[in-house]
């Protein structure tokens, strides 16, 4: 062999094939992530729906996203498990309408 290396070419194409693949997978992933809309901010609340877990009468506390809230609903009542719309964030208070 004279100190020449030598490369399988069924090892060679097989990693080849390997590597095109995962840059088509991150090229995938990366057109997809660029075109998400970005959500945060208090923009993305509104027009979300909570769930009243302290009856709002009209100050109680929902849960909207694995979080508690402060709310406030713009009328009449809303008992416990009833689900709202939020309609304004103001700070940490949210005000909200009934579905």
């Amino acid at each position: 062999m004279n100190g020449a290396i030598y490369i399988n070419p069924w090892a060679l194409g097989l990693i080849i094939a390997a590597v095109v693949v995962f840059l088509v997978f991150v090229v995938i992933w990366s057109v997809r992530a660029h075109r998400r809309k970005v959500s945060a901010g208090k923009e993305d609340m509104v027009g979300r729906t909570a769930v009243v877990k302290m009856a709002l009468n009209p100050k109680g506390i929902v849960f909207v996203e694995d979080e508690l809230w402060a709310a406030v609903i713009d009328n009449g009542t809303a008992e416990p498990e009833e689900e709202v719309t939020i309609t304004k964030v103001d700070g940490l208070k949210l005000t909200v309408t009934r579905k």
